[in-house]
C-alpha cells in the first residue's frame, strides 16, 4: 500500500474528502477519458480498507479505549507498512485482517492485525488463507512475526469457510513455530480460535480490560449457569498467573512498546543469533551490591536461611542493569529472563528463595521448560542461577504430577545445546541440583560462591551422616526424662508434673546437642570443597567479581559456538 493510504489517519476525518487529479504536472488540462478513470478505480481500492470504515466505528474503538489497525501499526513503527493483500475476497472484504511487512529497529517484522471497525476483525476462508500465507512468508524469509489480535471469531455467515480460514492459519503457524519466533498482542475480546491462534506463538501479551478464552462468559452462564465477569474468566490476572499471558500490562500502548523491546532480545530466525548491542558498561564492573545483598542476608539472625531476591542479581550483573522478565506472575520461585552481558543476549533461569525458599514445583519446573526450549531452538545461551532446597514434596504437588513436570523440566536442559554456565548461589541439594545443569547433564561451566552449599540433603542429612551420634543424643535424652522424672518426685513433686518438667528439659537439651550437629554437618559437608574436590564444580567466584567472569566465560563460549536450527533426533516430550 502507498504511504498516501495511511495519511488520512493522521488528518482529522471530519474534513471534507480531497479531489485527487491524476495529470501530469505541467501538462494542458484536457478532456479525461477511460485512462484516467481506471486511474480513479485503481486509487479507490487502494484506499478501500480505510475510507470504507465509518467515523462512528472509528469512535466506537476509542471510547472502549482502543486503537484501530492502523494506528496500532503506527506505534509499533513510525514508518510506513508494507501491507500485502489490501483487499481480498468476493466483496473486497479482506480489510478486516491486515498482514503486512514493518520495519522495526531496523529489521524486517511480519505483522498481522484484526481490523475490528471491518466486521469485528472475524475471519473466513479468505482471511485465514491470508493469514496462513503471512506466516508461509515469514518462515521462508526467515522473520520474525507480530500478532495484533481483536477478533470476535470466525465469522458466522461464512459458515464452515470461517472455520476452514483458522484451520489454515493453524497449521500454517504451528510449521513455523521453532523456524522464527512470534509474539502476540491481545487486544479486545477475542474467543473460540482468536485465543487457540495466538497462544500458538512464542509469546502473549495482554493488555488490562481485555479478554480471551474458550468461550465468553455468555457461553459459560447457558451451558453451566456460572455467573462470571470476563475479567475473572479470561483476564489478564487469570493468564498472568497461569502462564497462559507471558506478559500483563496496562494498555494497549503499553503491549505494543513491550513487544518491540522483546524483539529486540530476539533472532530474526532459528539460524542466526540474537541481535548484538554495543554496550558502554565494563564487563569488569565490580558488582559490589551482590556483596551488600549477601552479607545482609546471611549476617541476618536467621543466617543461610535467609531467603533474598535473586532477581537483584541478575540486575547487577546485566548490562545497565537492564532485563526483561517473562511470566513474572506465574511460578515467583523461579525466575525467567532475558538480559544482555557485554552485548549478548542471554537467557537466565535462576531460583527464587524470596519466595518459597525456591523450591521446584509443578508450575515452576513447566515454566523452566518452556523458557529453556526456546532459548534452545533460537541459539540464546543460558545463565543458570541455583538455590534452592529442592523440589516440593506433597500430597498435592504429587496429585498435580510433579513428577512428571520435573521430567519435563530436565528434559529440556539435557536437551541444550547452546553455551550454558550454572552457577550456584547457595542451596543446592538432591534432584533439584542433579536435574539443574550441571556437568553430569551437560553444562560447559559451573561455578559456585563461597555461599555454596551443596549436598545430597540439607540438614536433615545428619540423619544418616551422623547415624550412631543422633541415636545416643536421643537415647540420652529419654534417660534424662526418667532420671530427671525420678529425681523430682522424690523430692516430692506430683508425677504428672515432675515427668512434664522433665520431658521439657530434656527436650531443650535434645535441641541444643542436634543444632550443634547441625552446625557441623553444615561446616563438614554442606559447602562447595568436595563439589570443588570431585571437578562437580569448576571453581569459586567471589560475589565482587561475577559480572566479569561470567561474561568473560560467555563470551568465550559463543565464540565458539555457531548458530544454526536444531538437527538430530528430536527427543519425546511433555
Amino acid at each position: 500500500m502507498s504511504k498516501a493510504a495511511i495519511k488520512p489517519l493522521l488528518k482529522n476525518p471530519f474534513d471534507p474528502p480531497e479531489k485527487v487529479e491524476f495529470t501530469i504536472p505541467g501538462e494542458i488540462s484536457r478532456i479525461t477519458g477511460g485512462y484516467e478513470e481506471a486511474m480513479k478505480e485503481g486509487y479507490d481500492l487502494i484506499q478501500r480498507p480505510i475510507k470504507s470504515v465509518k467515523i462512528e466505528q472509528i469512535e466506537k474503538q476509542h471510547f472502549k479505549k482502543r486503537m484501530t489497525v492502523w494506528e496500532r501499526l503506527s506505534v509499533l513503527s513510525g514508518e510506513s507498512p508494507n501491507v500485502l493483500y489490501q483487499n481480498w475476497g468476493k466483496n473486497l472484504d479482506g480489510a478486516s485482517l491486515v498482514t503486512a511487512i514493518l520495519t522495526i529497529g531496523g529489521r524486517d517484522v511480519a505483522v498481522y492485525g484484526h481490523d475490528f471497525t471491518v466486521r469485528a476483525g472475524s475471519i473466513d476462508a479468505t482471511n485465514g488463507n491470508k493469514l496462513a500465507r503471512l506466516f508461509n512468508l515469514a518462515a521462508a524469509k526467515g522473520i520474525p512475526v507480530i500478532g495484533m489480535n481483536d477478533s470476535a471469531g470466525a465469522f458466522v455467515p461464512a459458515g464452515v469457510g470461517g472455520l476452514d480460514g483458522y484451520a489454515e492459519a493453524f497449521t500454517a503457524l504451528r510449521k513455523m513455530s521453532g523456524v522464527v519466533p512470534s509474539i502476540m498482542c491481545m487486544f479486545g475480546f477475542n474467543a473460540g480460535g482468536g485465543s487457540y491462534l495466538p497462544r500458538q506463538g512464542s509469546f502473549v501479551i495482554q493488555p488490562n480490560d481485555t479478554f480471551f478464552g474458550l468461550t465468553g462468559p455468555g457461553v459459560v452462564k447457558s451451558v453451566l449457569g456460572e455467573d462470571v465477569t470476563p475479567e475473572e474468566l479470561g483476564g489478564p490476572k487469570v493468564h498472568g498467573k497461569s502462564g497462559v499471558a507471558d506478559i500483563t500490562v496496562t494498555d494497549e500502548v503499553a503491549a505494543l512498546r513491550t513487544a518491540v523491546r522483546l524483539l529486540s532480545y530476539l533472532p530474526d530466525n532459528n539460524s542466526v543469533a540474537a541481535p548484538f548491542q554495543e554496550t558502554s558498561d565494563p564487563l569488569d564492573r565490580k558488582t559490589w551490591e551482590i556483596n551488600t545483598l549477601l552479607k545482609k542476608a546471611f549476617n541476618s539472625p536467621t543466617g543461610f536461611n535467609t531467603p533474598f531476591d535473586v532477581s537483584i542479581i541478575i540486575q547487577q550483573i546485566c548490562d545497565h542493569g537492564d532485563y526483561f522478565e517473562l511470566q513474572p506472575e506465574r511460578a515467583k520461585e523461579v525466575v525467567t529472563a532475558f538480559g544482555r552481558l557485554g552485548g549478548n543476549v542471554v537467557g537466565f533461569v535462576a531460583n527464587n528463595s524470596a519466595v518459597s525458599s525456591g523450591q521446584i514445583d509443578c508450575d515452576s519446573a513447566v515454566k523452566i521448560a518452556r523458557f529453556v526450549r526456546f532459548c534452545n531452538i533460537y541459539n540464546i545461551p543460558i545463565i543458570f542461577m541455583e538455590d534452592t532446597t529442592g523440589f516440593l514434596p506433597g500430597r498435592e504437588q504429587e496429585a498435580r504430577g510433579i513428577v512428571q513436570a520435573g521430567r519435563s523440566m530436565l528434559d529440556s536442559i539435557v536437551d541444550v545445546r547452546t553455551p550454558r554456565i550454572l552457577l550456584i548461589l547457595r542451596n543446592a541439594y538432591g534432584g533439584a541440583y542433579a536435574s539443574y545443569n550441571n556437568y553430569p547433564t551437560g553444562a560447559d561451566l559451573v561455578l559456585a560462591l563461597p555461599t555454596t552449599r551443596l549436598a545430597v540433603m540439607g540438614p536433615a542429612g545428619k540423619e544418616f551422616v551422623y547415624k550412631d551420634e543422633v541415636r545416643k543424643m536421643r537415647a540420652t535424652a529419654a534417660d534424662m526424662v526418667k532420671k530427671g522424672a525420678a529425681e523430682r518426685i522424690a523430692a516430692g513433686q506430683d508425677g504428672a508434673a515432675a515427668k512434664k518438667d522433665a520431658e521439657k528439659e530434656a527436650a531443650e537439651w535434645l535441641k541444643a546437642q542436634e543444632g550443634a550437629l547441625n552446625l557441623r554437618y553444615e561446616k563438614e559437608l554442606m559447602n562447595p570443597k568436595e563439589g570443588l574436590a570431585l571437578g562437580s564444580i569448576s571453581s569459586i567466584v567471589m560475589p565482587t567479581d561475577l559480572r566479569k567472569v561470567l561474561g568473560e566465560n560467555m563470551s568465550f563460549l559463543l565464540r565458539h559456538y555457531k548458530p544454526g536450527p536444531m538437527g538430530g533426533v528430536q527427543r519425546e516430550f511433555h
